[in-house]
């Protein structure tokens, strides 16, 4: 076939065309992918509060990040958010029963609801759940407040298995509040806490429910009461030996991930009302902080004792110092950061290894308990008056980059933040409030 020179450029042309269309087909298509948020658990995929999203604005505008859109219809609860393959999920409270929902990550749409339980009324105002579902592939994990454990099918909200901590394993919480546990899944296990005299920590087969072992907790201190505490399971490989550390009604304790045999044990940091943030762990070191009028410890955990892990208690901060209320804390290097106080939030920062304060006593941008996640160098700190502010992660000084109040907040508003494929996502009551903080 013979071209002439219009031809020629017929074709240059006709190629730059479809060229062109390809490209900008190419921008629609980023434009229209999810985001890929993968935070598929309490605190994040390692459990630390710690996300690995990069990008991220390094300081908010007046008003704060751009809002991109707010769910509602999703109860009465303080559940956190879980986001993984293209959804959210949560737990809330609605008027036939205690439910978990999916929504479409990109626009909040809800995907599918299934009830779990009954309806919880608190004694005080914290009605509604407070645990976070776990996300593992085809199946998600809940435990709802009546301390139900139940597997979910992540595509249709169909119930796979269910397990009772009260009933099948006599199971009772420190105090009056319920459970309010996030269940770890490890390998083909799920771990959760009953909190019973001979079912302290359970192992469960993640497929069927089945047990794979139960762990006894002997008593090992007079302070705290007996039962499950508040808080949630954390793996550690200190003194190379695999174990779960949890926060119970008696303190903190460490079991070995094989067989469920107990290791360890510290009192110092229990209390009787109610012991709550998930514990901290690095390389041989577990910190561990209650409120309460309580305090925090550092533990060091090495080879030796009868369990053949022992544990060193290297610090106690006094409540005066420091004191963890719901709010968590994050280990960024070698420094812990945290709201300070019962009902309080103040920003605090402490060397992990001496337990030294690094900042002066400051206010922060909300007023009382504050949450508290971390993300590329930055904590987002959230205040129960609804207030979220950013603040940069040194132990030079306390540095505020931004703060914006969230709508309509709950007179507790606690639900810790989320930050996921270039989202800060805030849980309030019946909505979920999604903002852009991706530069």
């Amino acid at each position: 076939m013979r071209l002439t020179r219009s031809g020629i450029l017929s074709a240059i042309v006709l190629a730059a065309g479809l060229g062109a269309a390809l490209w900008l087909a190419g921008l629609a298509d980023l434009s229209a992918a999810p985001p890929g948020g993968n935070w598929p658990q309490w605190r994040g995929p390692q459990r630390d509060g710690v996300s690995s999203e990069t990008g991220l604005l390094t300081s908010w505008p007046k008003g704060g990040p751009t809002k991109l859109f707010t769910a509602t219809g999703l109860g009465r609860g303080f559940s956190s958010v879980s986001v993984a393959g293209g959804r959210i999920y949560t737990m809330g409270d609605l008027a036939g029963g205690q439910h978990v929902f999916a929504l479409d990550e990109e626009t909040g749409k809800q995907i599918w609801t299934t009830r779990i339980g009954r309806v919880y009324t608190s004694p005080d105002d914290f009605h509604g759940p407070r645990g976070t579902p776990t996300i593992d592939g085809a199946l998600l994990y809940v435990v709802d407040t009546d301390g139900d454990v139940v597997a979910l099918d992540t595509a249709t909200g169909k119930e796979r298995w269910r397990k009772s901590l009260s009933r099948d394993f006599g199971g009772r919480m420190m105090s009056q509040w319920n459970w309010a546990e996030s269940p770890l899944v490890d390998g083909d296990r799920v771990v959760v806490t009953p909190g019973g005299s001979r079912a302290g920590l359970v192992a469960l087969n993640k497929l069927t429910g089945a047990e794979i072992w139960r762990s006894t907790i002997p008593s090992f201190g007079s302070k705290g009461a007996d039962g499950a505490g508040y808080s949630s399971i954390v793996i550690s490989n200190a003194a190379g030996v695999k174990q779960y550390v949890q926060l119970m009604g008696r303190g903190v304790v460490g079991v070995r991930a094989s067989d469920g045999v107990f290791l360890w044990g510290n009192n110092a940091v229990a209390n009787d009302i109610a012991n709550i943030s998930t514990p901290v762990v690095k390389d041989n070191y577990v910190f561990a902080s209650t409120s309460y009028d309580t305090g925090s410890v550092l533990l060091e955990l090495s080879a030796g004792g009868k369990s053949g892990v022992t544990a060193t208690q290297r610090y106690f901060l006094d409540p005066g110092k420091f004191q963890s209320h719901h709010g968590g804390v994050v280990l960024l290097g070698n420094y812990l950061y945290g709201g300070h106080g019962q009902s309080r939030g103040f920003p605090v920062c402490i060397e992990l290894a001496s337990g030294k304060l690094m900042w002066p006593e400051v206010r922060g941008a909300g007023t009382g308990s504050a949450s508290v996640v971390a993300a590329e160098g930055r904590l987002y700190f959230r205040y129960q008056n609804g207030i979220v502010a950013l603040v940069e992660a040194t132990p030079d000084t306390y540095r505020e980059l931004g703060s914006f109040q969230i709508p309509n907040p709950h007179p507790l508003s606690w639900p810790h933040p989320v930050v996921a494929g270039g989202r800060l996502y805030l849980r309030e009551q019946d909505a979920l409030h999604v903002y852009n903080v991706k530069r």
